[in-house]
């Protein structure tokens, strides 16, 4: 029988596949379903730090302006009239879900400043989260602001919420960042348990019958998940943090891909919301299946194997790499055109 628990954030998993922040996670009942198809945790959907600053007037203003900057949301932030704005019912909700499943249930705190906001993960750790994912979404479009002050942003605000909780904490991030290993490591640093690698930033399209800006989102694919296993690679044993891949991850493959890069859990959305909850059902077999039949014992085993640290060419995920794709890329050019 072979053993597909893991680590992550301190807490101990039945398997790796963890699903992730999406619409999902508002109801009990989809918490209930994900446990009983084989979720060995989920982590909530985000509280955002606009919702806990703001009036219900001023957070109109957010809800029309700019809201698909952030990373749950399928269209602009949902109507007034149908979305929580405050804090108490994400509390109460964590409660629910406590009480209605036996697995760990990692809320999700969503923001980029410093501040009074930050408090409120002393009240989700009160409330009986077993971990708390920060979600940190920003983008940096003032030209006045360094890449260094950018930076700084993220360490304080890792630093200040790891002052208010006794809580995991886990980041969830984006690669936008001129030397990411060295902000992994600064963060890693600065008291982040976990490193979840990526957030993605999603991108407003234009409309040029009626000249609009129009709020967009694409699921991810699994092409995708090769950003995220190539900076797992190269971080894989350098540091404190456990790891997480987010995005792309769509089947048992994609989830053996994660752990041979080193990452502790591979998380699952897009899958799910396309797929089903069930989905999770299929991943799960068919990752139980992969292992027995290629001979592993356990997660354990293969975690790391191809990292940069343990394959034979160390190289292949830095620009030696860039550079031999492209020769072979140039050979059957070079061979069509000799033709002619």
């Amino acid at each position: 029988m072979v053993n597909l628990s893991t680590t992550y954030l301190g807490l101990e998993l039945k398997n790796p596949v963890v699903p992730s922040s999406s619409p999902l996670m508002q109801k009990v009942v989809n918490l209930k379903r994900l446990e009983d198809a084989g979720a060995p945790a989920v982590v909530l959907h985000s509280l955002f730090e606009e919702q806990l600053l703001h009036d219900h007037a001023a957070l109109d203003y957010y809800l029309a302006y700019g809201a698909e900057s952030f990373a749950e949301a399928r269209t602009y932030f949902p109507n007034l009239n149908k979305y929580n704005l405050g804090p108490d019912g994400y509390l109460e909700h964590i409660r629910k879900a406590k009480s209605a499943v036996g697995i760990p249930v990692i809320a999700s705190l969503n923001g980029f400043s410093t501040g009074g906001w930050i408090e409120y993960a002393r009240q989700i750790e009160q409330a009986g989260a077993d971990a708390l994912e920060l979600n940190v979404y920003y983008i940096a479009a003032d030209p006045a602001l360094s890449s260094e002050e950018v930076e700084q942003m993220y360490l304080d605000l890792v630093r200040d919420v790891k002052t208010e909780v006794t809580l995991p904490v886990a980041v969830k991030l984006g690669h936008y960042f001129t030397s990411f290993a060295n902000m992994a490591r600064r963060l890693d640093h600065a008291g982040a348990d976990a490193l979840v690698l990526f957030n993605r930033f999603y991108q407003p399209d234009f409309d040029l019958e009626h000249l609009e800006i129009v709020p967009n989102l694409n699921l991810s694919n699994p092409y995708e998940l090769r950003l995220r296993l190539r900076w797992v690679a190269l971080l894989y044993g350098r540091l404190r943090a456990d790891l997480a891949v987010t995005g792309g991850v769509h089947s048992a493959e994609d989830v053996v891909k994660g752990m041979m890069a080193g990452a502790s859990v591979a998380m699952m959305t897009s899958a799910l919301l396309e797929a089903g909850i069930d989905h999770l059902r299929v991943v799960l077999a068919d990752l139980t299946r992969w292992v027995e039949e290629h001979e592993y014992h356990s997660i354990q085993q293969m975690r790391g194997s191809m990292s940069q640290r343990a394959v034979s060419q160390p190289a292949a995920f830095e620009r030696a790499n860039y550079m031999r794709v492209l020769r072979a890329f140039e050979q059957p050019v070079s061979r069509e055109i000799a033709k002619r």
